[in-house]
């Protein structure tokens, strides 16, 4: 009860409310003109002082009893405008209104009517989208009001329930005059109590009642006394208050309490706080039973108001994540070996646009409207629609069938969806990216299903949004591998995980092996050997290509310089691909610089090989690295040249050395002389070889795989090929064989 505000989502709007109670103001919040000075303070006093006149007895004058409030008032106002924000404070303010005898049936629910309207309003809290955060405050201060408030009048209650029962017993063992002078204080109690007080004897006839009960009930004693206990049972009362009862009055236990529900002499009900006594006689014997009956209607329906709004979103009026996650759980509890569940998570497409262009009001109003679209389409027995938070809705679907089930579902709403939702002036187009599981009860738990269904929603988004994705198991195992293997790059770096091989780059007009292509790979002590296309993109999409490269680079340089101490001039210069990332990244030229001196590699046997895409993307941008490279005599070659766009124009600008000719053009080339098919491709290949040549480069051909296209490659001009034809990548003794 003292967090009546639970599990409602969190206002986006994050102004502190103190601050919005002051703006304007030069003065602070507890200043002459703050929310907490004797104008704001007074006329709040005043005007809860004029609510509740006439509703207690209390012996104060008017001016006394708006003193008294003012001085609430502020623990109230201090209490809403608090950040962090406690409701707590007011739950004192409940207590001291019941102290100071503010006890009415009508004072409460005049008090917290007024929390509602006038408090946010003389603080002047409803504007700049501020009323989500307003109304949540306001609701979790009326519920701490009430339940102060509640709390002491039951305590109140309590303490007479006691007296009461102190005069019962003085007045059974007291002598005859002592007996007559408890008796007549029992009557004065007994008749001018708060609470109903009734007296029956063992059989359930009722032998007397006070004014307060004749009035809760609606009944005179007469009509009263031809009644039974019995007569009274609500037929939703639980089973365990009639079991109480009867233990009660075959006197095994001495009183119970419960909370009843009464019908009225007109029909209506009040929910009660009962408390049920027995009376023995001298000898112990049972021989009547006195119940005090507490009215607590306003109460109850407060409570119920409270805890409505705990668990339903205050925008849209469907249950909320709290209500959500609790039929979750329950369809898990009861959904036995053989139950299903399923679960439709719904993303907004496009929401946050049309929010932050059209401003929160329209973006609320929209969220409405899709709320009552998928209450109309979806609602059924078994089945919830929930939003649990922004723009994301969720339906879950108790004891389904089968996951077609869920599938249906999804797709009726994103059929409801595909007609514009009309809001003030605009007519808004909005889809849904849904993510599903279904799945049965057994073996998983809620927790999973969620997991999963965020999951799924998120490749519902990446796989172009307006559509539903089904929850896939090695999809999902694919997706934690390629965490795990960004989770694990940096260290497997560390613990020297990855290793290179070398594959030959050989002249084509004498077969002699003119360099060596330096290739990445992952032994992995999970996943086993991973070639590059399994972690390279990773890479790249981490940054982690980075330190990556920079080891890549270092090795491959220590390795050329082994060759280049055994063969001299006849080494091999060694070829290292740079990625995207790697190219832009600052520090590239002095990590080059670097390894070069560490490793004492002359600067004309590194060649540094980099995507078309890559160099050519660099027409707008700063080429300082590249030339800077190439002016300390590092080789700069464009990989794949001929599959991406190039400014032909451009190419002579570059700083570059090499051109290596994408294996798909090669291809071609293994057809034979007598075949035509293979004309256009050496057309092709002639003449990238002769826009290469005219630049002054060389040309490599990759993907050379066979023996006739090693002689059409030389035929037409290349200056080398790298493939299977002349070696595989392998380790870097392969290469030493080769030279040898």
């Amino acid at each position: 009860m003292s967090r009546p505000a639970e599990g409602i989502p969190e206002p986006r709007h994050r102004l502190g409310l103190a601050a919005l109670a002051g703006r304007g103001r030069e003065t602070a919040v507890g200043g002459e003109d703050g929310p907490c000075g004797p104008d704001v303070v007074g006329g709040l006093a005043a005007a809860w002082a004029e609510a509740v006149a006439g509703t207690s007895y209390v012996s104060m004058s008017r001016s006394e009893i708006e003193q008294h409030l003012a001085g609430l008032t502020r623990q109230l106002v201090t209490a809403l405008l608090a950040e962090p924000f406690d409701p707590t404070p007011a739950r004192q303010v409940g207590a001291a209104m019941v102290a100071a005898h503010f006890t009415g049936t009508e004072t409460l629910n005049r008090t917290v009517a007024l929390l509602a309207t006038e408090l946010p309003a003389r603080l002047g809290l409803f504007r700049d989208g501020c009323q989500g955060p307003v109304v949540e405050r306001v609701a979790a201060v009326q519920g701490a009001l009430a339940a102060g408030y509640a709390e002491a009048l039951r305590q109140r209650t309590l303490d007479e329930q006691e007296a009461i029962s102190q005069a019962v017993f003085v007045a059974r063992d007291q002598t005859e005059q002592a007996l007559r002078a408890s008796e007549a204080r029992f009557r004065a109690v007994f008749a001018e109590a708060a609470i109903g007080i009734g007296v029956g004897d063992m059989a359930g006839r009722i032998l007397e009642a006070n004014a307060s009960l004749l009035e809760m009930m609606g009944y005179s004693l007469e009509e009263l006394r031809q009644r039974n206990v019995r007569d009274f049972m609500h037929p939703e009362d639980a089973a365990s208050v009639w079991r109480l009862y009867d233990e009660l009055v075959h006197g095994q236990r001495d009183h119970f309490r419960v909370e009843k529900r009464f019908f009225r002499s007109d029909g209506e009900v009040i929910w009660t706080h009962l408390t049920v006594s027995l009376i023995r006689d001298d000898r112990g014997h049972p021989t009547y039973q006195v119940a005090m009956i507490e009215d607590v209607t306003d109460r109850h329906l407060l409570q119920e108001r409270l805890r409505y709004q705990a668990l339903h979103d205050p925008l849209t009026g469907l249950p909320n994540r709290a209500l959500f996650l609790d039929r979750l759980s329950r369809a898990f509890e009861t959904g036995g070996r053989d139950g299903r569940v399923g679960l439709c998570y719904l993303d907004l497409d496009g929401f946050k646009v049309i929010n932050d262009s059209l401003g929160h009001d329209v973006g609320d109003q929209l969220l409405v409207a899709v709320g009552q679209r998928l209450d109309a389409c979806v609602s059924a027995p078994g089945r919830l629609v929930a939003r649990i938070g922004g723009d994301e809705f969720i339906i879950l679907v108790e004891r389904s069938g089968s996951t077609q089930d869920v599938v249906v579902i999804a797709d009726h709403v994103l059929a409801a969806l595909e007609a514009p939702i009309r809001v003030g002036e605009h007519e808004l187009a909005v889809s849904a990216s849904i993510g599903l599981v279904e799945r049965p009860v057994h073996g998983t738990t809620p927790a999973d299903v969620m997991r999963d269904a965020d999951i799924t929603l998120y490749w519902a988004k990446s796989d172009g949004k307006a559509k539903w994705a089904l929850f896939d198991p090695e999809r999902n195992a694919r997706e934690v591998a390629r965490f795990t293997l960004s989770a694990t790059m940096p260290a497997a770096i560390e613990r020297g995980e990855f290793y290179l091989d070398y594959q030959p780059l050989v002249r084509l007009s004498d077969g002699q092996l003119v360099g060596a292509e330096a290739l990445v790979r992952w032994r992995h002590p999970e996943f086993g050997l991973l070639a590059p296309d399994r972690f390279i993109g990773l890479a790249e999409e981490t940054g982690q290509i980075v330190p990556l490269g920079r080891w890549v680079l270092r090795e491959a340089c220590r390795q050329a310089r082994l060759w280049q101490d055994r063969f001299g001039q006849r080494a091999p210069f060694i070829s290292v691909n740079l990625a995207v990332r790697q190219s832009r990244d600052p520090s590239l030229v002095a990590d080059v610089a670097k390894v070069l001196a560490e490793t004492g590699v002359e600067p004309g046997r590194l060649q540094l090989e980099l995507t078309e895409s890559a160099v050519m993307g660099t027409a707008d941008e700063p080429l300082d690295a590249l030339r800077a490279l190439s002016a300390m005599g590092v080789r700069i070659a464009i990989d794949d040249f001929g599959t991406g766009y190039s400014n032909l124009a451009y190419l002579r600008h570059l700083p570059v050395h090499e051109l290596k000719i994408a294996g798909s053009f090669v291809e071609g080339l293994r057809a034979s002389a007598a075949d035509g098919s293979h004309v256009v491709d050496a057309r092709i290949v002639g003449t990238l070889v002769s826009l290469a040549h005219a630049l002054g480069l060389g040309v490599t051909a990759e993907g050379v795989e066979t023996e006739a296209q090693a002689r059409r490659l030389d035929d037409i001009g290349c200056d080398s090929g790298q493939g299977w034809y002349f070696a595989r990548p392998g380790p870097p003794d392969q290469i030493t064989r080769l030279l040898s």
